[in-house]
């Protein structure tokens, strides 16, 4: 699979474990930043990694910022993303199942890297059902700016 990856400076050793350990998995990874420890914004990341998700340039995406909240703020912000703050197994594995998630947010303050690790790896094999979760996700897609019909 290909997976983009991403994080800000408060999660670069966490993104680069998860990386290496991605790799060894067989993934293929696209290092979408930061790179240095040096203060950095996370909706930069947020961005590069949604946008090869939008492109197609990539199966999945990862993003890890200090908590995760605000990767998933603004990932989901771009068309066609579902972002998922997931904080364990179950949560990743329903996040795929009903939401078909395709962008997996983690906290490096919250988490521990080997916890991300057994977050990651259901997420990656975790089929979407379908079904009556398509009708819910339907919605979401056809209704990008929020605006209900009263």
């Amino acid at each position: 699979m290909n997976i983009a990856i991403g994080s800000d400076h408060a999660a670069l050793e966490a993104k680069t474990e998860i990386a290496k350990f991605l790799k060894l998995a067989g993934h293929t990874v696209v290092d979408e930043g930061t790179y240095t420890s040096e203060s950095t914004d996370y909706p930069d990341y947020a961005a590069q990694v949604s946008r090869a998700l939008q492109k197609g340039s990539v199966d999945r995406g990862i993003l890890i910022c200090g908590t995760g909240i605000g990767m998933s703020i603004a990932a989901n912000r771009f068309s066609g993303v579902r972002a998922a703050l997931c904080f364990t197994k179950d949560l990743a594995i329903l996040s795929r199942e009903h939401n078909d998630a395709n962008v997996l947010c983690l906290g490096a303050r919250t988490q521990s890297i080997e916890s991300m690790k057994h977050i990651i790896e259901p997420w990656l094999v975790t089929e979407w059902e379908g079904d009556r979760h398509a009708r819910r996700l339907q919605k979401i897609e056809s209704n990008p700016g929020g605006q209900h019909a009263d």
